[in-house]
């Protein structure tokens, strides 16, 4: 394994992280690994050097961050590992039971660090843009959390570079500890972050670690434009991957990757992965799996160095999307909050 410095900080990171979605609750999501299941999982990511492991209160209702918990609790040494989560969306019917009020953020932290079964979360991220809560009251909670010792890095995931400038603005100008790395939606077929938001980070010193590197399994090759299916129950249930990819374009760029991975004797899925760890501000993608030889897969392809010419192919069919996993806000909205 190769390691990374998250950004700016001092923290190395593991090239590969470990996204734990896909460990939790089948009630939640069919294709998500139980607890007995996901254990070989953990145990192959800590054999093979991997570090760092992202996962939220939200993934499957708080039981994916008990089986993170529990199995690095077992397996890693916690002075060595970096445990990531998220906090913004609702864990149930109610008020106050997500967001990102001060009410939400403390509470929340306090009930990830009993589920995770850790005195401290080493990078506590908002999951999302809260629309409906001063942004200044958000970045005072999570300053606090980090003044109290219950978290030791700040990090952000999707929004409009806009938004997160001003974030990091405002934490400047009150002294507040910062946000260090950027959870972004980033992947060869869909690279408008680009545009504005990776440029910003690397200016900023924010590390990069995209989720979804391997565009939710449409990189490995497997899918079709007639059914838009694959061979893993999720790829057959994932409406959201159906929603955001399969254009004409994405079929050209995948197959520029399948070539190149015949001409290596590789996968797709490590071609894609081999690129987005090139990509200028990458710290680390968040590498998810429900399949053991894909976690692998993905382990090995931190290895595979591609060339300028392979970079340049695997780039040029790239057409412009419109911004996929992420909401932004309507002039009339922005205008009834600032009211």
């Amino acid at each position: 394994m190769q390691y990374a410095k998250l950004g700016r900080t001092g923290l190395s990171v593991s090239r590969i992280c470990l996204g734990c979605m896909s460990y939790g609750d089948k009630k939640w999501r069919d294709w998500v690994l139980t607890v007995e299941e996901a254990r070989e999982h953990f145990a192959e990511a800590l054999e093979a050097g991997i570090n760092f492991f992202d996962t939220a209160n939200v993934y499957s209702v708080g039981v994916s961050e008990e089986i993170t918990g529990r199995w690095l609790g077992e397996m890693a040494n916690r002075d060595e590992i970096v445990v990531a989560t998220k906090v913004y969306g609702p864990m149930s019917s109610g008020q106050n039971r997500g967001g990102l009020s001060r009410k939400a953020i403390l509470q929340s932290c306090d009930a990830s660090l009993k589920r995770l079964r850790m005195d401290y979360i080493d990078l506590y991220q908002i999951h999302r843009f809260d629309f409906t809560v001063p942004l200044e009251e958000t970045l005072e909670a999570l300053d606090s959390l980090v003044r109290a010792g219950k978290v030791r890095y700040l990090g952000a995931s999707s929004m409009a570079a806009w938004q997160f400038a001003k974030a990091l603005f405002v934490q400047k100008e009150q002294g507040w500890h910062r946000f260090v790395s950027m959870q972004n939606h980033y992947n060869l077929v869909y690279r408008e972050e680009e545009r504005e938001m990776n440029p910003l980070c690397i200016d900023q010193g924010v590390g990069l670690i995209p989720w979804s590197p391997l565009a939710r399994g449409f990189l490995a090759g497997n899918r079709s434009a007639a059914d838009k299916g694959g061979e893993t129950v999720r790829a057959k249930s994932d409406e959201f991957a159906k929603d955001m990819y399969f254009r004409e374009s994405d079929f050209e760029i995948l197959g520029a990757v399948e070539k190149i991975a015949r001409q290596r004797g590789v996968t797709p899925s490590q071609i894609a992965c081999a690129w987005i760890l090139q990509a200028p501000g990458v710290s680390a993608p968040i590498v998810g799996a429900t399949k053991l030889k894909h976690l692998k897969e993905s382990i090995e392809a931190v290895s595979i160095k591609l060339s300028a010419e392979e970079m340049s192919e695997l780039e040029k069919a790239y057409t412009p999307h419109p911004i996929l996993g992420h909401a932004q806000p309507s002039p009339k909205r922005m205008a009834a909050n600032a009211a």
